[in-house]
């Protein structure tokens, strides 16, 4: 085991992406930096495994070539409820698929080969102004980052709980062995619950269902994505249902005297965005920015910049669940004017403005009033 330090520059409390990301920035500036997590590499989620092409650029200015990791490309969205469909490339670059694990393994290696002191397999207590409780030990820090995911403890310890607004829905995860995984990830509606297909391996794609009712599993959902179903009616299954909690959080604040919160722990959009990483890498970036100034203020104002892409598009796409009439309609105007779903893609990525995509939604209402 790697001993505790008296002392740290930074210390990170989860060592999941979110706190590999924030050490690796913090260290790229010079910084000591010290990550602690009572889990063991690699750590697995039920997520979605697609990296959008916004995304792989934040991993590059952390100096992490995401492109190179094993997985699968894709070129693009589509969008699919019963017969109806529409797609889109993005327009510059490519997303990619790639499995959380080893995501999480490269991550590991890359916080390794930049200095980052880790501590695996070790829980964190407490936190106070001075540092960090671990082992009935106290590890003086400068910098405290709470990276402990959604239902984070330090976010509790520094009294930053308060929301805006909450809600939360219920995704599982299964991966299949197929013959050709496309080069686009897909998004199947369904009643009151969306499908992704994500390629993440020559021969792979992971499946996840995302519904407000936790009951609902792939097995018992897939009947209801007609074209989801008889893509995978001869696949092997390669692993069993994992759950997890996808939520909507806005918090009052995400920082609070020598405490930040980054990646889920700092809020969170619903996963149907697919910008999950994406939001974390960039986190990380504008943190370690922050700290080199002195102060979390430029954070707290970064951070809030940061998310309103995403929060607004996971806003306008979560109006179509359970609004299955609208939907299809919507689908359908698009699928006959494909520029309009690609002025989508484009705001969803960060390679449109918001006037651009209002023009666009213009068009898409008399389109959907014309047909």
């Amino acid at each position: 085991m790697t001993p505790l330090p008296a002392s740290t520059d930074v210390f990170v409390i989860g060592g999941g992406p979110a706190g590999l990301a924030a050490a690796i920035a913090a260290r790229r500036k010079g910084y000591q930096v010290t990550v602690a997590d009572s889990a063991v590499p690699p750590v697995d989620k039920a997520c979605g495994e697609g990296i959008m092409p916004d995304g792989l650029a934040a991993a590059r200015s952390l100096g992490l070539e995401l492109d190179a990791a094993p997985g699968h490309v894709f070129r693009g969205i589509r969008f699919r409820d019963r017969g109806a469909a529409v797609q889109a490339e993005f327009p510059h670059g490519v997303g990619r698929g790639v499995r959380r694990t080893g995501l999480h393994l490269m991550m590991v290696e890359a916080a390794a080969d930049a200095g980052v002191r880790m501590l695996w397999g070790t829980g964190v207590t407490g936190i106070a102004p001075e540092g960090v409780w671990t082992g009935g030990e106290m590890v003086r820090a400068r910098w405290i980052v709470g990276a402990d995911g959604g239902n984070s403890r330090v976010r509790k310890w520094a009294g930053l709980d308060a929301a805006h607004r909450e809600s939360r829905r219920y995704g599982f995860r299964r991966h299949y062995r197929v013959q050709d995984p496309g080069d686009y990830m897909e998004l199947h509606w369904g009643d009151n619950c969306q499908m992704y297909l994500t390629p993440v391996g020559e021969h792979e794609l992971c499946a996840v269902l995302i519904s407000r009712d936790p009951r609902k599993r792939l097995s018992t959902e897939l009947a209801g994505f007609p074209e989801a179903a008889a893509r995978l009616a001869a696949a092997e299954s390669l692993n069993h249902e994992r759950g997890g909690i996808t939520a909507t959080r806005r918090l009052r604040a995400v920082a609070r005297g020598n405490v930040a919160l980054v990646g889920d722990a700092s809020g969170s959009v619903d996963a149907i965005t697919g910008e999950g990483l994406c939001l974390l890498f960039q986190h990380a970036t504008a943190l370690a920015a922050a700290i080199e100034t002195g102060s979390l203020e430029p954070y707290r104002e970064a951070h809030r910049h940061i998310g309103r892409r995403p929060e607004f598009m996971s806003d306008m796409m979560l109006l179509l669940d359970g609004r299955h009439r609208l939907r299809r309609r919507a689908i359908r105007a698009m699928a006959g004017e494909p520029r309009l779903f690609a002025r989508m893609l484009a705001l969803h990525v960060g390679d449109s403005s918001f006037t651009n995509f209002l023009a666009g939604g213009l068009a898409l209402g008399w389109r959907m009033v014309s047909l």
